[in-house]
C-alpha cells in the first residue's frame, strides 16, 4: 500500500501527468509539427524533472567556487533570495542566512544583509534582520541594505556601505548556483570578495526513484536555467 500511495501521489502531483498528456497528443496527432512539438515538450519536461539532469545543469555553477576552509575578511555579506508577502523567508534566503549566522557566531564579524523589496513586500534584508535578532545576534553587528532589486544593485549598494565603514574585504554568502554571477558582479564594482557558497542543489546519489519526474526537481531545474540566462544577460548589461 505504501508504494501504491507513493505512485498515486507521483501521478497526481508531479509533472508525470503532463508528460503523459504530451506523449498522448504526439501519438494521436496526425500533424507532424504538432507531433514534434508534443514529443519535444514531453521529453523536455521529463528530463528537467529528474535528478541526474537537474544535477548536470547545476554542476558547472556549483563547482565554480569551493567552500573556503579559512578566510580573512572585514565583514560578512548575505544576499537575499526572496521572501513571501507574509514576511517569511523563502528557502534560498533561509539557507543563506543560516550560513551567515553560523559564520557570524564563529567570527563575531559584522554581517551585511542585502536585499530590497518587490511588489509591496518587506525588504528581504529586513526580514532576515528580524530572524537574526530573534536568534540573539547583537543589533550593532547587523547592517541592512534594503534598496537593491537584483545582484548588480546588491553589489552597488553594498559597496557604498563598505566605503562608509572602511570594509575592504568581504565574505560573500549566496546560493552555490548563484555564486559565479555574484562574484563577477561584485568584482566589477571594485569589491574584493571571498566566495562562501551554500544552498547546494545537487544530490549526486541516484536510484530508480531519481529517474521519476518530480515537481520539486523541475522547480530546481528552472532555477538553474534562469541563472544561466541571468549570467548571459549580465555579460551584456554589466
Amino acid at each position: 500500500m505504501l508504494y501504491i500511495k507513493k505512485l498515486a501521489i507521483l501521478l497526481l502531483l508531479s509533472p508525470a501527468l503532463f508528460i503523459l498528456l504530451f506523449l498522448l497528443l504526439a501519438h494521436l496527432s496526425k500533424s507532424k509539427p504538432v507531433k514534434a512539438v508534443a514529443l519535444f515538450g514531453g521529453l523536455s519536461m521529463y528530463l528537467l524533472s529528474i535528478e541526474p539532469v537537474k544535477d548536470m545543469l547545476y554542476a558547472p555553477l556549483e563547482k565554480a567556487y569551493p567552500v573556503p576552509q579559512t578566510f580573512k575578511v572585514d565583514a560578512i555579506v548575505v544576499l537575499g533570495g526572496g521572501s513571501y508577502a507574509t514576511g517569511i523567508l523563502k528557502e534560498d534566503s533561509m539557507k543563506r542566512l543560516l550560513t551567515g549566522f553560523v559564520l557570524h557566531k564563529k567570527t563575531e564579524l559584522p554581517i551585511i544583509l542585502s536585499g530590497g523589496a518587490s511588489f509591496g513586500r518587506l525588504p528581504d534584508a529586513e526580514v532576515m534582520k528580524q530572524v537574526l535578532e530573534e536568534l540573539g545576534v547583537d543589533r550593532s553587528k547587523i547592517i541592512t541594505e534594503v534598496r537593491s532589486r537584483d545582484t548588480y544593485e546588491n553589489a552597488l549598494y553594498v559597496k557604498e556601505i563598505c566605503e562608509r565603514r572602511g570594509f575592504r574585504r568581504l565574505l560573500l554568502i549566496t546560493s552555490a548556483y548563484h555564486m559565479p554571477r555574484a562574484v563577477e558582479t561584485f568584482k566589477r564594482t571594485g569589491l574584493e570578495v571571498v566566495p562562501y557558497p551554500t544552498d547546494f542543489k545537487r544530490d549526486n546519489k541516484y536510484s530508480l526513484y531519481s529517474l521519476l519526474p518530480r515537481a520539486g526537481v523541475l522547480a530546481d531545474s528552472y532555477k538553474a536555467l534562469r541563472e544561466y540566462l541571468g549570467g548571459l544577460a549580465y555579460s551584456f548589461l554589466y
